[in-house]
C-alpha cells in the first residue's frame, strides 16, 4: 500500500521536468492524479499512461487548461472533482521565465511571468481551497525557487513571481490552518530539466561551482519533498523545503 492512497492530487504543469516527476511520485504512492497540461499533450499523456499502468485502472489522466487564466484554472478543479469527488493535494507547479535585465525587460515580459507564476497560484489555491476547506483535509504543496530567495540577473519578474509564492503560501497557512489544510513551499536550486540542459557546458560548470555538494539536482529529489510534505507533513506548515545542494542558505 502506498502512503496516499485514497488521496487525489493535481499537479499543474506536470507534463515535463519538475512537475512530470511529482506527479509520477505522487502516482507512486497511490495518489490518482490529475495530470495538468498546456502545450505538452503528449508528454502528459504519457505520464499518465505511466501511472495508470498496464491495469488501465482510473488512476490518472491529463487535462489541459492554462491555470494562468483564472476561467480555466477554476475549471481544471471542477473537472478533477466531477471525476473523482474529492481533492486532497493541490501542487501549483506550472511556471515559465522571460529572462531579461530590468533595462530590456518589456511589460509583457513582466506581466506573463507573474500572470503565469503568481497569479495562477492564487486562482487554482482559491478554488481548491473550497473543498479541501469542506472535508476538513488538504495539502497545498508551491513550487517557488531558490531564485525567489536570493538575487538572480535577469529575473526580476522571476523573483518576484518567484518570492511572491512564498509570501502567499505564509498567509494562506496562516489561514487555512483551522480547518486542517497546510500550505507549504518546495524551493528548487538548479535542476536538470530541458531548460538547464541547453546552457552551455562551460556555463553548467561554472554553476555547479558555485554549489557546495557540486552538482545540480535531479526533478526526483524535488519530488521527494513534495510526497513528504503530502504524506508526512501533517504538522508543517507555512514552512519552506529548500532543494538546492546548498546554494542558497
Amino acid at each position: 500500500m502506498g502512503k496516499l492512497d485514497g488521496q487525489v492530487a493535481i499537479v499543474t504543469g506536470a507534463g515535463k521536468g519538475i512537475g512530470r516527476a511529482i506527479a509520477l511520485a505522487l502516482g507512486a504512492e497511490g495518489a490518482r492524479v490529475a495530470v495538468n497540461y498546456l502545450s505538452s499533450a503528449a508528454a502528459a499523456e504519457e505520464v499518465a499512461a505511466t501511472i495508470n499502468g498496464e491495469s488501465g485502472q482510473d488512476r490518472a489522466f491529463a487535462i489541459k487548461a492554462n491555470v494562468s487564466d483564472p476561467v480555466e484554472s477554476r475549471d481544471l478543479i471542477k473537472k478533477v472533482l466531477e471525476r473523482w469527488g474529492r481533492l486532497d493535494i493541490m501542487v501549483n507547479n506550472a511556471g515559465i521565465t522571460r529572462d531579461r535585465s530590468i533595462r530590456k525587460m518589456t511589460d509583457e515580459d513582466w506581466l506573463e511571468v507573474i500572470q503565469t507564476n503568481l497569479n495562477a497560484v492564487f486562482f487554482c489555491t482559491t478554488a481548491a481551497m473550497q473543498p479541501m476547506i469542506e472535508q476538513k483535509y488538504g495539502r497545498i504543496i508551491n513550487i517557488s525557487s531558490m531564485n525567489g530567495q536570493t538575487a538572480a540577473f535577469g529575473q526580476a519578474n522571476y523573483g518576484a513571481s518567484k518570492g511572491g509564492i512564498i509570501a502567499f503560501s505564509k498567509t494562506a497557512a496562516l489561514e487555512l490552518a483551522r480547518f486542517n489544510i497546510t500550505v507549504n513551499v518546495v524551493a528548487p536550486g538548479f535542476t536538470m530539466t530541458d531548460m538547464l540542459a541547453k546552457v552551455p557546458e562551460n556555463v553548467q560548470e561554472q554553476i555547479k561551482s558555485r554549489i557546495p555538494m557540486g552538482r545540480f539536482g535531479k526533478p526526483e529529489e524535488v519530488a521527494k519533498a513534495v510526497v513528504f510534505l503530502a504524506a508526512d507533513g501533517d504538522y508543517i506548515t507555512g514552512a519552506q523545503i529548500n532543494v538546492n545542494g546548498g546554494a542558497y542558505m
